[in-house]
């Protein structure tokens, strides 16, 4: 019988090498592949919550526009400031019937939506109440009418958060005068141009004198929102139409609608 002498033989350097360096590559792509997808995943996703902001803000602000001098049937017609005061680059002030404004840093313009609320109207309180726009009970003006329903401010702009850092819109209502809180984060500016009666276009708020805002029929609002951080300055449209590259590495996307002053419209016919 013949024997076969069985010889161990190893791997040489340059397999070993060769073998190490494929390794390399495989793991190098995977690693890529992943950090492709959970960036395009991450930018995805604030991209939805860009959107998400800026509808949920033309949606509440739209909805109070659309609100501005509304009276409930039940209630005798009364004498009461317009129905709307803006800010141009600035944020309404002082007592609801004598508005002011003051400056914001953000360039952010403001609204003051004026209207008669009653439980059909708003949402009632705990205590079967009329609310704001924070959803804080007005109670401190029902006797002018009659019990029937309260006279009711709700002010709109957006700023910086003291607390987060972040952009954000805010209201502050009647309920709590003085003391505005957030309702959407993201919210860097608010843009808004008014129509009158007649207008070929729609003006700032700094253009209209005071007894004009009883005549504006048509709002047309914008807000631009601001994402995360991508690493990359992004070109984006700004609320007057100019193609801009952001000053920093948030993109940042801007909401249009027009609103119709429904209860103004009408008594303008």
């Amino acid at each position: 019988m013949t024997r076969r002498l069985l010889v161990a033989r190893g791997h040489t350097l340059v397999e070993l090498v060769i073998a190490i360096a494929l390794g390399l590559v495989v793991t190098a792509g995977t690693v890529s592949l992943y950090t492709t997808q959970r960036t395009a995943f991450e930018r995805a996703g604030d991209a939805l919550r860009v959107r998400e902001a800026g509808l949920s803000a033309l949606t509440l602000i739209g909805q109070q526009l659309q609100m501005a001098g509304f009276v409930p049937a039940d209630v005798v017609r009364f004498n009461s400031p317009p129905p709307l005061f803006g800010c141009s680059g600035g944020r309404p002030i002082g007592a609801d019937d004598s508005l002011a404004c003051e400056a914001l840093a953000s360039h952010s313009d403001g609204v003051a939506v004026r209207y008669v609320g009653d439980n059909v109207s708003t949402w009632p309180s705990a205590t079967s109440q009329s609310t704001d726009c924070l959803g804080q009970a007005v109670t401190s003006n029902s006797a002018a009418f009659g019990g029937q329903g309260v006279s009711i401010v709700n002010r709109y702009f957006a700023r910086i958060s003291g607390s987060t850092g972040e952009p954000e819109l805010y209201c502050e209502g009647s309920g709590k005068v003085g003391s505005a809180q957030p309702l959407v984060e993201g919210v860097e500016r608010v843009r808004l141009k008014y129509w009158l009666a007649g207008a070929l276009s729609a003006i700032d708020a700094s253009a209209l004198s005071a007894d004009q805002w009883s005549k504006v029929v048509a709002v047309d609002l914008c807000v631009l929102v601001r994402g995360a951080p991508q690493g990359r300055r992004v070109r984006y449209v700004d609320c007057d139409g100019a193609s801009i590259v952001g000053a920093d590495t948030r993109p940042r996307q801007a909401f249009w609608r027009r609103v119709a002053i429904r209860n103004q419209a009408a008594d303008s016919l």
